[in-house]
C-alpha cells in the first residue's frame, strides 16, 4: 500500500487504489478457490459495481449476490453451472448487496446466512427522515442468523462471521478459514472510505470495528467494491488515522465558528465530487454524534442534520 503522510500527526493515511478492471459478466479467479463476479451497477457509491464472490469448487457459497439485476443473475447462474450452491452469505442489507439472494435461493435451494435483518444503528428521532431508507433491503430475512464467530462450511471451505457494525448495524465480514482471506464487504475497501450515515450507520461502531480488525492477522481483504486490499493491517491503521483526521477537521470547523453541517462540508469536502456532498454531510453527522457522546461538542437536543453545534 502506498501512503501519504498526515501533516498533523506524521501518521500514514491511505492512498486509495482506483485502478480496477471489473470485467462485468465474467467470473474472475482472485484466490485459490475464490472467484469474483462484478455486477453492472456502477455509481459514485458503488464504484464499478458490487463484487459477488463464489467460494469453493463443486460445493460453493455465494457471498453478496448483489442487486436484483437480470444481467448479473444470468452471469452468476452461468458461472455456477455444474456446481451445487449450498449457502448464500450476505454481508449487510443495502440493495446493492442483498436483494438477489432471494432469487438465487429460489433457483438453487441454498440457505441464506447473515448477521440478521436490516435495522438502524439507532431509532429515528421525532421528525427525522432516514435519507438512505430506499437503499435498505428491509424485506431481507436470513434463513440462518450467524452470531459473531459462528461458522458455515461446505466441501473444502469454512466461513466464519466477523461482525463489523458501522456502515450498517448488521454488517458482517466473512473469514475464509486457513487462508488469511477476509471478505470485508463495505467495511474496508481499497478505492474509498466506507459511508457511515446515521441512523443506519454509527461512527463509534465503525471505529470499534476497525480496531477489532487490527487484532486479526488476515493477509488479504476482498471487498464489496473494487480490488483487493493486499496489506490489510497497514491499510486499516491508515483508515483509522484518516477518520481521526476527519474528526479533528470537524472539531476545527466548529472552533472556527461553523455551526451547521452544510458550512462544514463546504470546507472539509471542498475537493469532493458535489454529487457526494449529501453523503459527506451524513459522515460529518456521524462524527458529530460521536463527538457529542464524548462530550467534546454541544448541541441542543439530539445530533441531527439540521442542528447547530458549538464547542462543549
Amino acid at each position: 500500500m502506498s501512503k501519504t503522510e498526515d501533516p498533523a500527526g506524521d501518521q500514514p493515511v491511505p492512498q486509495f487504489v482506483t485502478a480496477f478492471e471489473p470485467q462485468h459478466g465474467v467470473a474472475v479467479p482472485v484466490a485459490d478457490g475464490v472467484e469474483r463476479l462484478t455486477a453492472p451497477n456502477p455509481s459514485p457509491f458503488t464504484f464499478h459495481g458490487t463484487n459477488t464472490y463464489i467460494v469453493g469448487q463443486k460445493s460453493v457459497c455465494v457471498i453478496d449476490p448483489g442487486p436484483d439485476n437480470e444481467a448479473h443473475f444470468e452471469a452468476l447462474m452461468a458461472a455456477l453451472e455444474g456446481r451445487e450452491v449450498t449457502h448464500i452469505a450476505v454481508s449487510h442489507t443495502h440493495r446493492d448487496h442483498s436483494p438477489l439472494a432471494r432469487r438465487l435461493k429460489d433457483a438453487t435451494g441454498a440457505i441464506i446466512v447473515a448477521e440478521g435483518p436490516h435495522r438502524p444503528s439507532r431509532p429515528l428521532f421525532e421528525g427525522e427522515v432516514n435519507p438512505f431508507a430506499e437503499s435498505s433491503d428491509t424485506d431481507f430475512v436470513p434463513d440462518l442468523a450467524l452470531a459473531d464467530g459462528e461458522t458455515v462450511e461446505g466441501d473444502g471451505w469454512k466461513l466464519t462471521a466477523v461482525h463489523t457494525p458501522g456502515h450498517t448495524a448488521n454488517h458482517a465480514a466473512f473469514a475464509l478459514d486457513n487462508t488469511g482471506i477476509l471478505f470485508s464487504a463495505d467495511h474496508v475497501m481499497a478505492w474509498a472510505t466506507s459511508i457511515v450515515a446515521p441512523p443506519d450507520g454509527a461512527m463509534s461502531d465503525y471505529m470499534a470495528s476497525l480496531d477489532r480488525l487490527l487484532t486479526r492477522d488476515d493477509r488479504l481483504y476482498l471487498p464489496g467494491h473494487g480490488g483487493p486490499v493486499s496489506e490489510p493491517r497497514a491499510f486499516v491503521r491508515a483508515l483509522r488515522t484518516h477518520r481521526l483526521m476527519r474528526e479533528r477537521a470537524v472539531l476545527e470547523r466548529i472552533r472556527q465558528g461553523d455551526r451547521r453541517i452544510s458550512d462544514m462540508v463546504k470546507v472539509i469536502y471542498a475537493t469532493t465530487d458535489a454529487r457526494l456532498h449529501g453523503a459527506a454531510a451524513l459522515s460529518v453527522l456521524a462524527h458529530l454524534e460521536d463527538l457529542v457522546e464524548k462530550g467534546l461538542i454541544a448541541t441542543d437536543g439530539p445530533a441531527k442534520l439540521s442542528g447547530e453545534y458549538r464547542p462543549a
